[in-house]
């Protein structure tokens, strides 16, 4: 199966007034052809800026210090920004948390959906653009797509706008697209629409999906593979279904434990103590070690290497193998999701 987008230890540096901090430190990732990669963790551990930083959208503090986003082979990272801007909206597409902020308020759909083929088509003819924007609009099911062209983004309704936003970024067939939380701010029913037509999409496209969430649910229901993320880093990936069976870092299995399950009755969800550090003030050794359990002088004097086994499936922890062994169970009251991703 074709790689279309490979990270290689991608480091991302943010200027500030607590000075100089690593916002994306070493991150490392794979998303193959026709397969949807969740990036998941706590707010605050790096999702989004990594998927800027492999899209060259960091903000005017932000530089990316080391690191290779192959992209079907060709480095975006070493690309100028006329270079980068080909690319983007044409071969890879991103959608927003909040389709509100993502439209400009001042023009209509018909205008911002036919930007995409102006810009990268170079069609100038207004019947031929209307046409292909009620095209793509039909294509994400939005009714009567003529005569809602004319109308503005606060006209439209929150799962609406949403769709025109996924409209303009497959309005051109990317290969990748990258979703930053594109549900979030729905409710559960619209949720669901909005995944049914990402799926239905990439399927016709065979696309590669980058799926930010801090949902293990909406994870496990739509995606492939995961990468867990905290303070920066990965510290767990592998195929989605094998991660959540038999999770190898103590701290996925803390978000499985903080999920609700519908098979056993208990009257508080586990939560995982403290808080993500800061990144100005990072531990010596494992970033988790002041949230684990299982801890032991290793995790605190030194970050952990990489203990990889099994099919693609890796961990950043001293105690992977005693997990795997089971000389070390952590694993005892986890609500694992129901994987309909992996089973597509």
């Amino acid at each position: 199966m074709e790689t279309i987008l490979e990270a290689k230890n991608l480091t991302t540096v943010l200027r500030g007034r607590a000075g100089v901090i690593t916002a994306v430190d070493n991150v490392s990732l794979q998303v193959k052809a026709g397969r949807a990669l969740a990036l998941v963790g706590e707010s605050g551990s790096g999702k989004s800026m990594t998927c800027l930083s492999m899209l060259g959208l960091l903000p005017s503090n932000g530089r990316l210090a080391a690191g290779e986003v192959l992209f079907k082979g060709r480095d975006l990272a070493r690309m100028n920004r006329k270079q980068l801007e080909k690319i983007r909206g044409r071969e890879i597409g991103m959608i927003l948390q909040d389709a509100m902020t993502s439209l400009n308020p001042l023009f209509t759909i018909g205008e911002q959906v036919g930007e995409v083929f102006k810009i990268h088509q170079g069609i100038r003819d207004k019947a031929t653009l209307r046409r292909k924007c009620i095209e793509v609009l039909e294509k994400v099911k939005i009714p009567a797509a003529e005569e809602r062209l004319d109308s503005y983004p606060f006209q439209f309704s929150g799962g609406m706008r949403q769709r025109v936003s996924i409209a303009i970024n497959v309005a051109l067939s990317p290969e990748l697209l990258i979703c930053d939380e594109p549900t979030t701010a729905l409710d559960v029913t619209v949720q669901l629409q909005i995944l049914g037509l990402l799926r239905e999409l990439q399927q016709q496209h065979n696309m590669a999906i980058v799926f930010v969430t801090h949902d293990l649910h909406l994870a496990s229901q739509f995606c492939d593979d995961v990468a867990i993320m905290y303070a920066g880093r990965v510290v767990e990936s592998g195929p989605i279904a094998d991660v959540f069976r038999s999770p190898a870092h103590p701290y996925t299995v803390g978000l499985l434990k903080a999920l609700p399950s519908l098979d056993t009755y208990s009257e508080r969800l586990t939560a995982i103590p403290g808080q993500q550090p800061s990144l100005t003030r990072l531990p010596q050794g494992c970033r988790f070690e002041p949230r684990c359990p299982h801890a032991t002088d290793a995790c605190r004097r030194q970050y952990p290497d990489w203990f990889e086994w099994g099919d693609e499936r890796r961990a950043a922890c001293w105690r992977t193998e005693d997990m795997l062994t089971g000389r070390l169970d952590p694993r005892a009251g986890v609500a694992v999701p129901v994987q309909q991703g992996a089973s597509r």
